[in-house]
């Protein structure tokens, strides 16, 4: 019976959205410095040596704009629901946890749409304290969790089925 309790009914890792893998990442930039090279040469051989180290900078401001979104990318986010809780941990980029835990008859999945843009928000609240979740999914994505982790709760709040 203590097991029934204990099973997970529902888990969900929640995790940013990278479009382009880190070997895409490198041949990107290498792509991309390249160009700078072949449009470098000209300006550095009639003497602007100056607009040489513009294009420079631009490439490494690209560079460390990607290398901080990639580390942006180490966040993500869990839910573990069971019979007797709901726990959501959000972890941050410098590994920092923070773990909320709510009673699934108490706790409430507010959300917040827009009827151009879709759901803008999906939160937990109880007594008093409300905690976004999945503030980087798309509203598509935020949806489907919505779904999803409201039909979870229905079924915590319906109890142990025993035959």
């Amino acid at each position: 019976m203590a097991d029934a309790y204990a099973r997970k009914i529902y888990a969900a890792r929640l995790s940013p959205h990278r479009s382009m893998s880190p070997r895409s990442f490198m041949i990107f930039i290498i792509a991309f410095l390249s160009l700078q090279v072949i449009y470098a040469v000209p300006f550095f051989i009639i003497g602007a040596w100056p607009v040489v180290g513009f294009m420079g900078l631009d490439a490494l401001a690209l560079y460390i704009a990607f290398r901080l979104n990639y580390r942006s990318a180490r966040v993500f986010e869990t839910l573990d629901l069971t019979m007797l809780e709901l726990v959501f941990t959000k972890i941050n980029v410098l590994g920092q946890q923070q773990e909320w835990r709510f009673n699934p008859f108490w706790v409430r999945l507010e959300q917040q749409n827009h009827e151009e843009f879709g759901m803008q928000s999906i939160a937990l609240a109880c007594k008093g304290e409300r905690i976004e979740i999945g503030s980087f999914l798309g509203p598509d994505q935020k949806a489907d969790l919505a779904r999803d982790l409201r039909n979870a709760l229905a079924i915590a709040r319906e109890g142990v089925k025993f035959n």
